[in-house]
């Protein structure tokens, strides 16, 4: 095998596992409970994408799940998708999830892959997204419905979800160092 066949097996590789968690986000999205902000598996698969891909495989995922979704392919909780879900009250926190894979790429080439800096990096992406999400919530809830106060956003859609979201991160963190093991990436 020459070494232009090696480096195409290996983007088909990797095509191959960004199409895996793009249909891995797609499928936790559709594990939903109803809410302001409904409660899914997404944040999860995101963190498994980048904990298991890395931080560039990992980004593309996201990044490819959430333009499909913008295309309007329904991919998003509810089985909803397009531009209008994006743009809804909830929709900042699907976009949050490009920059909490981004936080996640960040720290961990910076600092490596232990556990810990892992941990991390996912705990410090979903507070990016809570911090996206939570601001484009607000705008625009007040944009169709009226001014809302940031305590009451809180409360509807960061409070009840923050003991959820780290036991996601919990899973995430024990599958991704369990699957690095037997996975070949």
């Amino acid at each position: 095998m020459n070494a232009q066949t090696k480096t195409t097996a290996l983007r088909t590789v990797d095509i191959a596992y960004i199409g895996l968690f793009v249909a891995v986000m797609a499928i936790c999205s559709w594990i939903s409970i109803p809410a302001t902000v409904p409660f899914t598996l997404q944040t999860f698969a995101v963190f498994m994408a980048v904990g298991l891909l890395g931080g560039k495989r990992g980004t593309i995922a996201v990044l490819t799940y959430v333009l499909l979704g913008a295309i309007g392919v329904p991919v998003f909780a509810g089985f909803s998708g397009g531009i209008g879900a994006l743009l809804g009250n909830s929709g900042g926190y699907i976009v949050g999830f490009v920059f909490s894979a981004l936080v996640m790429w960040a720290i961990t080439a910076k600092f490596g892959e232990k556990t810990w800096v892992l941990g991390l990096s996912m705990v410090l992406g979903l507070i990016v997204c809570y911090a996206f999400g939570t601001m484009w919530f607000m705008i625009a809830y007040t944009a169709n419905t009226g001014a809302v106060g940031i305590v009451a956003v809180l409360g509807w859609c960061v409070i009840p979800f923050i003991i959820p979201d780290l036991c996601k991160i919990g899973i995430a963190l024990i599958l991704t160092k369990r699957l690095k093991r037997h996975v070949k990436l």
